[in-house]
């Protein structure tokens, strides 16, 4: 037996303005979240893209096919309730930031990390004053707590919908680094997100490529950019387009 799903009933998803936020509604029906909290979202910016998302869908509604509309789900529900621990979970990715842990060779493979991860260490250290240093090995190596709390404080200061876009960025490239240097428009995204493959595209280039891993790999991509487009969205003033 298929999975039901809910099928499309409105002819509009339109943007509505309301004293703590925008939401959306579909005609007139307003949009809740999965567990029945009014979909409310910081900026006009990201009520258009959720209002878009909604137009979208032609008969059977897909989830799937609306990454910014979970993203506002999860900000609501699951960051905003625990919205500092969130944060600090966060912000301990830099203790084990990717781009400090290095290989003792191949010279190819080690040549490439420096080149993919020096320069996103030396802009931590020259944006927040906060130098990371690389070992080699797997083996777990604190960092400087000065230097965490200093990475830390970005992360403290973001809403609990910068937190839910933040979170994909971090959590999928295993950095910290990489995820506030995507915020802040360091590199390009597709840029950020081939640093953070350096080890996996070396395998790749020994043994050759794996069709289900490289699935997955581009599905991580997807959520990577879609993590960036959230955060951006969430952090437009409200009165842009």
């Amino acid at each position: 037996m298929s999975e039901w799903r809910a099928r499309r009933f409105w002819k509009e998803a339109r943007v509505v303005a309301e004293a703590d936020g925008f939401g959306i509604a579909l005609d007139d029906r307003p949009v809740r979240t999965p567990g029945k909290l009014p979909l409310r979202v910081p900026t006009r910016a990201l009520a258009r893209a959720l209002a878009a998302e909604w137009d979208a869908q032609e008969g059977r509604i897909d989830p799937g096919a609306m990454p910014l509309t979970r993203a506002a789900n999860s900000a609501i529900e699951k960051v905003a309730p625990q919205q500092g621990a969130v944060a600090a979970m966060l912000a301990a990715y830099g203790d084990t930031d990717l781009t400090c842990y290095r290989a003792d060779g191949p010279e190819g493979l080690v040549r490439r990390q420096s080149e993919a991860w020096d320069p996103l260490l030396d802009w931590a250290a020259s944006r927040y004053g906060a130098r990371l240093i690389p070992v080699q090995g797997v083996m777990h190596q604190p960092q400087n707590a000065t230097a965490l709390q200093r990475l830390e404080a970005p992360v403290l200061g973001m809403t609990a919908f910068q937190l839910a876009g933040l979170h994909d960025l971090v959590s999928l490239s295993s950095s910290l680094i990489i995820g506030l240097a995507a915020v802040e428009g360091l590199f390009p995204a597709d840029d950020l997100w081939a640093r953070s493959r350096i080890d996996e595209d070396w395998q790749i280039h020994q043994w050759g490529e794996d069709a289900e891993a490289a699935r997955a790999a581009a599905t991580e991509k997807r959520a990577f950019l879609d993590g960036l487009e959230f955060f951006r969205l969430s952090s437009q003033k409200s009165v842009t387009a």
